[in-house]
């Protein structure tokens, strides 16, 4: 049923698409000449056949996005983002068409309307979609019925996921495995019955989330899936070592999963954020130099010691750099290696106060243009701590494939200071493997407000 529904739904989305684009031109039309006023210099029905165009267009290059494939586990930004790229360069497109075809009379302008218009409109059409589909899951209505092959660890995370976020609309029937005894999920039958199972209860998925112990039987639950003609997606049982959005590479069309490509590893990427943390890092100096100042005073009445902290830090590849601080704790024999704490006793009345602002990180602005940091990242962690963490959180030494950040994803979802190390690893992870230059927007905004908040409680 649930393919039928989603065939249904993908024809609505194609059709709704295409009114929306024609319609998009027809108003970017009206506000050109009518709210804006000029001459035409060419018939209407001209912009009736480039608004026909533009919808062939639009549709062709939304499909090559995968904007019409099953969003369920795809987050609306990346949609969205999707779709602002597909949507540029369309009206790029149309816009070299009016040339090449010599159409000189016709309005660039009403182009830039269009683009601006039918972002807006097909952008709320799809975040409506998802809500009304979110509404409908959790009715229980327009579920994916899935059957869990194995009762491995990746089994069971997969389905104290799936069970957490009911948006996604995943129902797991029961499971298949070696044997009866897991008592959250009906127990189906065993890997020799798969085939059975599956004409049986008929579901929209399989999810093979074998232990290691069983992977010798793959090729069989492989073939009981295409015999019966039923889509199976693969949980590895080393997915835990896998990014969230691994590279696959092709040897003369052997598969090869690297497990270490990252966004930054594209030159152009590390260039676009190397460019952005350079500006911004310069202008936030010219912007905070007062405050630097007033901090520099307060620091030195407020105890015996050098203004700016150095603290010896682990950073990208590994290499040793000394971060910048204001110096807010008294000078002690601890200050390289001691655990920051929220209530530590080592800490200055003036120190507290520039901590709860961030007001100490400041200098760390010049740790950015010596290239030693980055305006975001993970945060950048003691040498004493990272020999003792690498040994018990795994992939713990992944952060150091970027360069660490005066701010990062942990940090603005509360994971800072005498935090648990697993939870900010994991963010960490999560913006190292899913960068792109509006993330480290998102975070810098945040961080901002957040602060803001911040001091509002304070005072």
């Amino acid at each position: 049923m649930i393919k039928e529904n989603q065939r249904l739904l993908n024809q609505l989305h194609v059709f709704s698409d295409g009114l929306l684009v024609f319609f998009s031109m027809m108003v970017a039309y009206w506000i050109r000449f009518y709210v804006f006023t000029g001459i035409e210099g060419i018939p209407f029905s001209y912009y009736i056949r480039l608004a026909a165009v533009a919808v062939a267009l639009c549709l062709l290059s939304y499909a090559m996005a995968g904007l019409y494939s099953s969003y369920r586990s795809i987050r609306f930004h990346r949609e969205a983002a999707r779709f602002l790229c597909a949507n540029t360069l369309d009206t790029i497109c149309l816009m070299a068409g009016l040339f090449v075809f010599r159409l000189e009379h016709m309005s660039r302008w009403t182009l830039v309307f269009f683009f601006l218009v039918s972002s807006f409109l097909l952008l709320s059409k799809r975040a409506a979609m998802r809500l009304v589909l979110r509404h409908y899951r959790r009715m229980g209505y327009n579920q994916k019925h899935v059957v869990l092959v194995g009762r491995g660890p990746m089994a069971e995370k997969y389905l104290r996921k799936i069970r957490r976020d009911k948006n996604l609309g995943f129902r797991v029937d029961g499971y298949v495995a070696e044997e009866d005894g897991w008592k959250d999920l009906p127990f189906l039958g065993t890997y020799s019955q798969l085939e059975q199972v599956l004409d049986t209860y008929t579901p929209d998925e399989v999810v093979v989330a074998i232990a290691a112990q069983d992977e010798g039987k793959m090729p069989k639950i492989i073939a009981a899936c295409e015999k019966t003609g039923t889509k199976a997606s693969v949980i590895p049982f080393y997915a835990a070592y896998i990014p969230s959005n691994p590279q696959v590479d092709n040897i003369d069309g052997l598969p090869m999963i690297n497990l270490r490509r990252i966004p930054l590893d594209n030159i152009g990427n590390a260039f676009m954020k190397r460019t952005f943390d350079i500006v911004g890092a310069l202008v936030l100096i010219v912007l905070t130099s007062p405050l630097m100042l007033v901090a520099a005073v307060g620091v030195k009445l407020s105890s015996p010691g050098p203004i700016i902290f150095k603290q010896l830090r682990v950073g990208k590849d590994k290499k040793e750099f000394y971060m910048y601080k204001f110096r807010s704790m008294r000078v002690n024999a601890r200050e390289q290696t001691g655990w920051s704490t929220n209530e530590d006793p080592r800490k200055t009345a003036f120190g507290s106060f520039i901590r709860k602002c961030s007001i100490d990180e400041l200098p760390q602005f010049f740790n950015v243009l010596k290239g030693d940091m980055s305006l975001v990242g993970p945060r950048p962690e003691v040498p004493h701590y990272v020999e003792q963490f690498k040994e018990e959180i795994p992939r713990y030494m992944v952060k150091h494939q970027v360069r660490p950040g005066i701010t990062g994803w942990a940090q603005v979802n509360g994971l800072r200071g005498d935090t648990s190390i697993q939870d900010r690893i994991e963010h960490d992870l999560y913006y190292i493997e899913n960068w792109n230059i509006l993330f480290d927007v998102k975070i810098l905004l945040m961080t901002v407000f957040k602060t803001v908040n911040q001091e509002k409680l304070n005072v």
